[in-house]
């Protein structure tokens, strides 16, 4: 794009700056929080929202479909017959707000303080949604009437609880959900200095893993010494998930782990991710993990188990000094290519119980299958280098380099379902505090994102003529 014409989009994009800003904090006011009976009815008011910020923009087509026990949003703005269809996938619940205190404002009234607009869903994934309503509005308004792609939006209503029902919502809705490319907005940039396109995204099974002491709680003063306790079953059990190297003790687990590729190193040593950065940037004390692996290949390109919470005793009520009956671990697996979400179950399955009979230990583990994500790598398509030259215009940048996201989600369900190419964008930053407190957004990048997408779309329409769809 000539330098004249990209100012000229950036222009654009600034002009509905305060605009966009004001519709997000409007939109993080709804406390749609998935999963907690409580807030059931802001989800539908959320969905509500969102479809009338999709019509404000010009779609002419917008839906609020049922989907479980919330809701999701359809929006559809039809280009010319030759045009490529591209749906655009993120999601508008978020995490609940426990534990610890935000210090910033309340989670639910968006405060916008040095050039950052604090609240949930600010950056996770309301702001990401937001950005393709901005860009979308930036684009029009350098001329056209509809956009250069059939555009389509789906934004799930219950992706932080492993979006149970989309499967069946695919399935039901898929005369209008076709489409000849998927873009998955639900992701992280590394750094908007050095921004790249993602290309790959871990899986995700959950599981819990209970152990039995006790038939019910006992005095510990009258069983003390001779009798099982769980808790320090549990942690016996949750010592031997890994071995000295940081590498997961599971019979079988790295059998079929290619990653990270020759390509993928060169590729990841090329965004110079220096570990005290890494350690700024996301306050996690001290880098660990399996020995013999960079930052960035241990986020995008290893597998890793996580403990992310541990319960037994008395955690809420007054102290009785029991030993308790039972304890708990919720675990989360973060699988990569080449491994599959049943293949690692059984081999979680067959550990668990070896590991406890040969300790004398009564422990059972449960696996959410259904909620169960396998990894996704975006194919060689022409879209990954017209979404590149986009973010170079996007974020006034020379080179744009590739990167994995770290995370799960529905990637690879969509594309399967739809068969149709995925690619990945998102505005998201590791500071941006996900699913902790004090979330926040960057304003300015995702403003650089409206501007990439603004910039996408033609590049996009040119890349996939009609003859390439879905090459």
């Amino acid at each position: 794009m000539p330098a004249a014409a990209s100012s000229a989009l950036h222009a654009r994009v600034r002009e509905h700056r305060r605009e966009f800003v004001d519709r997000l904090a409007e939109w993080v006011r709804i406390p749609s929080i998935a999963g907690d009976p409580g807030y059931a009815a802001a989800l539908p008011q959320s969905a509500n929202h969102l479809a009338g910020l999709c019509r404000a923009v010009g779609f002419p087509r917008v839906e609020v479909w049922e989907q479980g026990d919330t809701s999701a949003v359809f929006a559809e703005w039809c280009a010319d017959a030759a045009a490529p269809t591209v749906l655009v996938y993120s999601h508008h619940d978020v995490r609940a707000v426990i534990g610890e205190p935000w210090r910033e404002t309340e989670p639910f009234t968006p405060v916008e303080r040095d050039g950052c607009l604090f609240g949930r869903g600010a950056s996770d994934a309301k702001g990401q949604v937001i950005a393709h309503l901005w860009g979308l509005r930036a684009l029009l308004a350098g001329g056209g009437r509809t956009p250069p792609v059939t555009l389509k939006l789906l934004v799930d209503g219950e992706e932080e609880l492993g979006s149970p029902n989309l499967a069946d919502l695919l399935d039901a809705h898929a005369a209008d959900l076709g489409c000849d490319l998927i873009v998955y907005s639900d992701t992280t940039l590394l750094d908007p200095g050095r921004p790249a396109v993602t290309t790959t995204v871990r899986g995700m099974i959950g599981a819990e893993l209970t152990v039995h002491g006790p038939a019910h709680d006992v005095h510990s003063g009258a069983v003390s010494g001779p009798s099982p306790n769980p808790i320090l079953d549990l942690a016996t059990l949750l010592s031997e998930l890994h071995d000295e190297e940081g590498r997961v003790a599971l019979p079988g687990f790295y059998d079929a782990v290619t990653t990270p590729t020759p390509k993928e190193r060169e590729d990841y040593a090329a965004l110079e991710v220096d570990e005290r950065w890494w350690l700024a940037e996301s306050d996690t004390g001290r880098v660990t993990g399996e020995r013999g692996y960079t930052v960035p290949e241990l986020l995008w390109a290893r597998p890793a188990v996580e403990v992310i919470s541990i319960s037994g005793g008395d955690l809420e009520a007054l102290p009785r000094a029991v030993i308790p009956a039972s304890a708990g671990a919720a675990l989360s697996i973060r699988i990569v290519e080449g491994q599959t979400p049943e293949e690692v179950a059984a081999q979680l399955e067959r550990w668990v119980a070896e590991e406890s009979a040969a300790r004398g230990i009564r422990a059972e583990v449960s696996i959410s299958r259904k909620t169960a994500e396998a990894p996704y790598r975006t194919p060689e398509h022409p879209a990954v280098e017209a979404l590149a030259e986009a973010m170079r215009i996007g974020f006034a940048v020379d080179a744009v380099g590739r990167m994995g996201n770290a995370g799960g989600g529905p990637a690879e369900l969509l594309a399967r379902t739809l068969d149709a190419p995925l690619v990945f964008f998102g505005t998201g930053l590791i500071g941006d505090r996900w699913h902790g407190s004090d979330e926040r957004v960057r304003i300015e990048v995702l403003e650089q994102g409206a501007a990439t997408l603004a910039a996408f779309w033609p590049r996009l329409a040119d890349a996939m003529p009609k003859g390439q769809r879905g090459a």
